[in-house]
């Protein structure tokens, strides 16, 4: 059985070789005594890991090629760093130092800047709620990071929101089969409040048209600027009723303003 010719990089990956555990072990013997030859044939036959990583960035819209690349340089660091001493495989060691060479390229390359100083406090924020949930087994608080950091809580909050990828608001966050409900239906609307609709004549005599229930999620939701879940919450229904009655209302309040 043949596999399918996949190129990156100009190499074939169907063709990348595969070491053993003991072919392994006596590269890096053979590195670690000064055979540089030894390092290119430990990079050629761990490539295969590189590929597996990547494909946790699909979704990103980077070349695969350039994050092939990027994934490379980690692999190459982390031969360049593996102990032979230590009881750990070398993919257990490699896969992490992969990872993070892509995302620090990812986040170097993100069109929304964040200084270096967000940057540090929130990499290290990261690394602190790594170790405390290691030790003790449960996720740590926003609280007990910062007072490991000695950083404010607000800081840490705003540094890990910083390096957080963009949402689009039209990004769909559920669907039970009916219309689904976008981000931006979660955002309660903090201005306008008290600000009338623009045709408040007509759009007043369109209310006039709709049912009780629906007169109450619209004045809810655009005039006191309040999300789905919230007016779910207060009158006892789904979020997804909600965002049903609301767009119906809104169209049929629509089809009378145009007439």
């Amino acid at each position: 059985m043949t596999r399918n010719k996949v190129e990156i990089c100009g190499v074939d990956t169907s063709k990348l070789p595969v070491l053993t555990n003991k072919e392994m072990r006596d590269l890096f013997e053979r590195l670690q005594s000064g055979e540089l030859a030894a390092r290119e044939k430990l990079v050629n036959g761990n490539l295969r890991l590189v590929l597996s990583v990547i494909q946790r960035f699909n979704n990103r819209g980077e070349f695969v090629d350039d994050l092939f690349q990027v994934g490379c340089i980690g692999l190459m660091k982390a031969i360049d760093n593996f102990d032979l001493g230590q009881n750990v495989k070398f993919s257990t060691y490699a896969v992490p130092m992969i990872i993070g060479e892509i995302r620090r390229y990812l986040r170097d390359n993100n069109p929304i800047r964040v200084s270096r100083s967000l940057r540090d406090i929130a990499y290290k924020a990261l690394q602190v709620r790594d170790n405390l949930t290691n030790k003790h087994s449960r996720e740590p608080t926003i609280i007990e990071i910062s007072q490991e950091l000695n950083v404010a809580k607000e800081d840490v909050v705003f540094a890990l929101d910083a390096i957080q990828d963009p949402v689009s608001l039209f990004e769909p966050i559920y669907q039970d089969g009916g219309d689904p409900i976008y981000v931006m239906d979660q955002i309660s609307d903090e201005k306008n409040k008290d600000v009338t609709w623009v045709e408040e004549i007509a759009l007043r005599e369109g209310m006039q048209r709709l049912g009780d229930r629906e007169k109450m999620i619209l004045s809810m939701r655009f005039y006191e600027g309040k999300t789905q879940m919230e007016v779910a919450e207060e009158i006892g229904i789904s979020q997804a009723q909600v965002s049903r009655l609301e767009k119906a209302a809104i169209a049929h309040m629509q089809k009378h303003v145009q007439s």
